[in-house]
Parts: structure tokens; C-alpha cells; sequence
């Protein structure tokens, strides 16, 4: 017994021995072969937008391509749920946001991923205004007349979202809720669609996210008429916040940010936050998302994980004071 014990031992350690310098080696050498990034909403939209941005630079960075996969649906929750179970090597992340990692945990019951336990936050890199738009055609050239404009008319005027739980949904639930209008939601399949919806009169109205809908805003193509931070934003600078408009305290904005699964090593994950640091303080990188109408930003990996935490609690309050349920 000692004797087959002992043989156990000796095989064990032989296998540590051998592991440790080969997982130390693959560490080194990261990354050796091409990385996936998953963007969990369609291709056009903001999120896809930022995301290809990032893998680009990261990409330089790194010296190895990297592949970004649209996988969108169920308000980004499905290309997140596949990211949180891929292999925690370095060779897979995601481009996480407020929608998939602080609005999903209370807006699904059924959600099979955790944004806490399941993935390890390695850095934000922007974070862009929620912009409130309407078709030309709409007779609301403000938010007052907005307001007014659907208190005559109850459950009259549409608005489109990126879908089911996304943040577009949320921050026109949550103008609803402050101003005591009533307006029908009307999801989409990404941002791409949302933002068309509104264009071409399918719908009225659009709480969208800034990098998707500032192009057709500077050409008039949506007339826009409040931003959903607490400041107003250089890429419109002329363009009011809702706060500024009547309702003090209001404030949506989505921030976006880079999660490897949980378990990815210490190593590799404190390389992405540092080449992440590097890229944001480039003036290249600022000009990209000021272009976009976003804000280039980064943090330490305690510092986004401590986010993450904190903006799941406070959505996690405004899901269920508006009774939001998705499933």
C-alpha cells in the first residue's frame, strides 16, 4: 500500500515538474497564435464599432491578429454566456458593457454566466453617451416637446432598442419613468437595426448609444435631442443633457471593457491590462473614439472589477424598481 502510494506521489510530482515550466513557457510566449475577440451584438453597432478599434491596436500590440466574432442576441447575453466558457488560455476575451455585464444579472433569471465569478476584467477602454434622437419628421424639436408630444398620446410613439435588455431599452424605460411618458418599445437586433428603425420612420424614437447614431446626427438624418451623461459631450457639443433639461440626476452611459474568462492566468492578464494602458494614452486611440463619440478610458484590474460590482448593484436597482424581466 505505502509502496503504490508512494509511486502516486512520485508520478504526481513528475507531472508538476513537467507542467509547471511548460505552463510558464506558454505564459512567456503569449500570445503564440491568433486571438478571438467575441463582440456579443451584431456587426454596426457601437459596441462592434469599439471593439474592432481595440483589436486593431491590440493587435499591433501583440503582433498577432485578432479575429472578432459577432455573436449577437438576447441583448448580447448569448455571446457572453460562450466567452464566459471558453478556455481561460489568453485566446479568447470579449468586449464587455454595462448592458452584458451590470444590466443582464437582473434583467434575466435564468442567466448562464456570471459576470463577477465567471470572467476576469482586465480594463475598460471607453465609455460613450447614451444619445436621445427622433425622426426629422416627429414635431418635437426638444425634449419638452417630446415629453408633451407622448403624454398626448399614451403608448402612441415608438421607440427601437439593440434588443431585449440591452441599454438602449433601459435608458428609454428609465426617460420614461423620470418624465411620466409612456412609449412602446420595439427591439432589434443590434444597434445597425435600431439606428435604421429610426431613420427610415419605422419608429419615432431612439435612446441609442452616441458611436452608432453620431454620423446620422451630424447629417441630419435623426434630429438629436439630449445626451444621457451628467456633461455634455464634445462630439455634440450644442446638444443639452437630459439633466440640464428638467431632470436632475439622470445619467446613461455605456461603458465598455475587456474580460478574459475566469481562471485566464495573473500573467496574461496583467500583460492586457498594460498593453491596454498603452493604447489608450496613444493619440491615435483618443482620436478614434472621439470620433465615435466616446471617451478613451482605462483602469487597473481591481479598479474595473470594483466597477463591475457597483454598476450591477445600481442597475440591479433600476431593473427592478421598472419591473424589467426578460425571460
Amino acid at each position: 500500500m505505502q509502496n503504490s502510494a508512494g509511486k502516486f506521489l512520485s508520478l504526481f510530482l513528475t507531472i508538476i515538474s513537467i507542467s509547471f515550466p511548460l505552463l510558464a513557457h506558454s505564459q512567456a510566449n503569449y500570445p503564440d497564435k491568433p486571438i478571438r475577440l467575441i463582440v456579443a451584438f451584431p456587426a454596426g453597432g457601437s459596441t462592434d464599432i469599439i471593439g474592432r478599434i481595440v483589436a486593431q491596436r491590440l493587435s499591433e500590440r501583440l503582433g498577432q491578429s485578432i479575429v472578432v466574432e459577432n455573436r449577437g442576441g438576447a441583448g448580447g447575453t448569448i455571446g457572453t454566456d460562450i466567452a464566459s466558457k471558453a478556455a481561460p488560455d489568453g485566446y479568447t476575451l470579449t468586449l464587455g458593457t454595462t448592458s452584458t455585464m451590470a444590466v443582464a444579472p437582473s434583467a434575466y433569471s435564468k442567466l448562464g454566466y456570471d459576470p463577477i465569478k465567471n470572467f476576469a476584467p482586465i480594463s475598460l477602454v471607453a465609455v460613450t453617451p447614451y444619445l436621445l434622437v427622433v425622426n426629422p419628421d416627429l414635431r418635437a424639436n426638444t425634449l419638452a416637446e417630446l415629453v408633451a408630444l407622448a403624454k398626448s398620446q399614451p403608448g402612441k410613439l415608438n421607440y427601437s432598442s439593440a434588443g431585449n435588455g440591452s441599454t438602449t431599452q433601459l435608458a428609454m424605460e428609465m426617460l420614461n419613468d423620470a418624465a411620466g411618458i409612456n412609449t412602446t418599445h420595439i427591439p432589434y437586433k443590434g444597434n445597425a437595426e435600431a439606428d435604421f428603425a429610426v431613420v427610415s420612420n419605422q419608429v419615432q424614437v431612439l435612446f441609442g448609444s452616441m458611436p452608432a447614431l453620431l454620423q446620422n446626427a451630424k447629417t441630419d438624418k435623426v434630429r438629436a435631442l439630449a445626451v444621457g451623461t451628467a456633461k455634455r459631450s464634445p462630439a455634440l457639443p450644442n446638444v443639452p443633457t437630459v439633466a440640464e433639461l428638467g431632470y436632475p440626476g439622470f445619467e446613461a452611459a455605456l461603458w465598455l471593457g475587456l474580460f478574459a474568462p475566469a481562471g485566464t492566468p495573473k500573467p496574461i492578464i496583467d500583460r492586457l491590462n498594460k498593453e491596454i494602458f498603452a493604447i489608450v494614452a496613444t493619440p491615435d486611440f483618443k482620436s478614434a473614439m472621439e470620433k465615435n463619440g466616446a471617451d478613451a478610458v482605462h483602469n487597473s484590474t481591481e479598479q474595473f472589477a470594483n466597477l463591475v460590482k457597483i454598476e450591477a448593484g445600481k442597475y440591479g436597482n433600476i431593473v427592478k424598481k421598472l419591473g424589467i424581466k426578460l425571460d
